[in-house]
């Protein structure tokens, strides 16, 4: 009899308490704590994806940004150069990413004497060395195409401006 109340005692015990009471023994998490658990990592994974296609979003909006002002470049009849097609930079080490470029020339007073010329009208002229002996006068330089756009645009109405104006891309 004693065996069959233990028995017994044990058989209401699991259906009562269920397999919760014997994780809880152990120091196992219960259904209800897994449930919980397994929903904090959705929520986690789900912020991270919706994280994931913001970034994308950015991404494709700077790029067709970017496009639009290219097109807008083009319109200008701005070039855009990289050193390389010219012949690559000699001695000039550049800290920016794009220059407006308002003289080139191989008679290096000529250069000069228009840096001096840009440099009077309020601008901070670079002289750029090229390797195949050509000097370049930059000035307003950018890190962003929307910037050197913004200033490819004013400098368009200095006197000191030529038609042949173009954009370097320093890589």
């Amino acid at each position: 009899m004693k065996k069959f109340l233990l028995l017994l005692s044990a058989l209401s015990l699991l259906t009562l308490g269920g397999c919760d009471m014997f994780r809880r023994l152990a120091g196992r998490p219960t259904a209800k704590e897994l449930e919980q658990i397994k929903m904090e990592m959705l929520l986690r994974q789900e912020a991270q994806q919706v994280a994931r296609i913001d970034s994308l979003r950015r991404v494709e909006k700077a790029l067709s940004d970017s496009i639009a002002v290219l097109d807008s470049i083009r319109q200008l009849h701005g070039t855009i150069l990289n050193p390389s097609e010219i012949g690559g930079l000699f001695t000039t080490r550049l800290d920016f990413r794009y220059y407006i470029v308002v003289g080139a020339f191989k008679d290096r007073a000529n250069a000069e004497k228009l840096l001096s010329e840009v440099r009077e009208k309020g601008y901070s002229p670079v002289l750029i060395n090229f390797r195949n002996g050509f000097n370049a006068i930059g000035i307003a330089p950018a890190n962003d195409l929307f910037n050197i756009f913004r200033s490819l645009k004013r400098v368009k109405t200095e006197e000191f401006c030529p038609d042949d104006v173009w954009i370097l891309v320093n890589d």
